[in-house]
């Protein structure tokens, strides 16, 4: 097997979660065009079914699974339809994720609660749903935030808590299924790419990162597709419990 080859998922089953826009779109999209069937997870129905044509329309292979990934018998279900839909499961991309920036003394605990059901206890039930259906060889990759790693510019503490957590448990579950299961379990860690999540705000953002960041700029989606190919496939196997930043310098600048 050549070096490009290793990058390749023919044959895979890859399931996506928050994959009805944004970053969890272009992962479903990538991870498509190098050659895995992937199962689009996500809440709002409508957008799946359109990114899901538009991903068969290429020569794809998708299933659409309508999950609250805070819900953990609906991370479950999405499991058992993946295995359902293609008779194996070989890579997570826990993406789903919500945003906040509440200055702590405001944040409410409704709001300090959803954030984590989401951000990191989502994380959680879906790798452990998805976990008991793969084989050796798997792997899993948690989308955390470099807000996860350094201190927020802006006042997000449920927001960085949720995140941090998830390099937390990325690091444990990796301990706990690398050797034992033969799945690998890391983490990527965006720093400001184009989404729903940056669209509010984003010129003061810009600002921001233009100062604050080596490469001074918004990262584009091709350039966090590439590395999450490089975890979730065979390129990785020697990779387990890291914390891949993808973030032009901001975390070290």
């Amino acid at each position: 097997m050549g070096t490009l080859d290793l990058f390749r998922l023919d044959g895979r089953t890859v399931l996506v979660t928050g994959a009805s826009s944004g970053l969890g779109a272009g992962f479903a999209r990538a991870l498509s065009q190098a050659g895995a069937d992937v199962v689009l997870v996500a809440r709002r129905e409508d957008r799946l079914r359109l990114l899901a044509e538009e991903i068969e329309a290429a020569g794809g292979k998708t299933a659409v699974v309508t999950a609250d990934v805070s819900d953990p018998e609906e991370c479950k279900g999405a499991a058992e339809a993946a295995m359902a839909a293609f008779g194996r499961l070989d890579g997570l991309v826990n993406n789903a994720g919500v945003g906040s920036a509440v200055p702590a003394l405001k944040e409410t605990p409704e709001g300090f609660r959803r954030m984590i059901d989401v951000n990191l206890n989502g994380v959680f039930w879906m790798a452990t749903a998805c976990a008991p259906l793969m084989t050796r060889g798997s792997a899993i990759v948690n989308v955390s935030s470099v807000l996860g790693l350094v201190a927020p510019r802006y006042p997000q503490a449920a927001y960085a808590a949720s995140k941090a957590g998830v390099i937390g448990l990325t690091r444990d579950l990796a301990g706990e299924w690398s050797a034992r299961r033969g799945i690998r379990v890391n983490a990527l860690c965006p720093g400001y790419f184009e989404s729903e999540m940056t669209a509010e705000g984003s010129e003061v953002l810009r600002e921001m990162v233009a100062d604050q960041s080596m490469l001074g700029r918004f990262g584009e989606q091709s350039e966090l597709d590439s590395a999450l190919l490089f975890l979730i496939s065979p390129a990785s196997s020697y990779v387990t419990g890291t914390t891949l930043a993808v973030d032009g310098g901001l975390t070290v600048y």
